[in-house]
C-alpha cells in the first residue's frame, strides 16, 4: 500500500483537535449544571458593560431561559459521543487503520451539504475556509483509500 503517514497523521491531528474542543465544551457544561445561566449571563452582560435589551444580549438571555439540566445533559453526553468518536478517529488514522479511514471519508463527506448550504447562505471567509479544508480531506482520502484498493 502506497499510503502517506504525513498526510493521515495531519488528519488525525484535526481530528483530535476536535476531540478535545468537544471535551473540553463538555467539561464547560458539566461544570455549569445546576447553576442559573440566565443569572450568569445577566452577569456578564453587566460586566462587559452591554444593554440587556438589544438584540444579541436579549436573544441569548432569553435563550438561556430555556434551557435546563436534563438539556444541558443531553448535549454534555452527546459532545462526550463526538469527543469519544473523534480520538477513535485521530488514533485509527495515526496507526493507518483503513476502517479509520472509511470513517474519516465518510464523516468529512457529511458535512459537505451543511457547509455549502452555509456558503449558500452568506459567504463568509470562515465559511468558505471550512468547505476548503473539507473538501481537501475528502479528495485526499478518498484518493488514499483508492490506491489502497488498486
Amino acid at each position: 500500500m502506497n499510503r502517506s503517514p504525513a498526510g493521515l497523521r495531519l488528519i488525525a491531528i484535526m481530528e483530535a483537535s476536535k476531540g478535545t474542543i468537544a471535551l473540553l465544551i463538555s467539561l464547560g457544561l458539566h461544570e455549569l449544571m445546576g447553576q442559573n445561566l440566565q443569572q450568569l449571563a445577566e452577569k456578564l452582560i453587566n460586566h462587559l458593560h452591554l444593554n440587556p435589551a438589544s438584540y444579541y444580549p436579549g436573544h441569548l438571555l432569553q435563550a438561556l431561559a430555556d434551557i435546563n439540566n436534563t438539556k444541558l445533559i443531553i448535549v454534555t453526553i452527546a459532545a462526550l459521543l463526538y469527543s469519544f468518536i473523534r480520538f477513535v478517529e485521530a488514533y485509527g488514522l495515526w496507526h493507518q487503520y483503513r476502517w479509520t479511514e472509511w470513517l474519516a471519508l465518510v464523516s468529512s463527506v457529511v458535512y459537505l451539504p451543511f457547509e455549502l448550504y452555509e456558503l449558500y447562505q452568506k459567504v463568509t471567509l470562515l465559511s468558505s475556509l471550512l468547505l476548503m479544508i473539507n473538501t481537501l480531506v475528502v479528495v485526499y482520502l478518498a484518493t488514499v483509500l483508492n490506491k489502497a484498493r488498486t
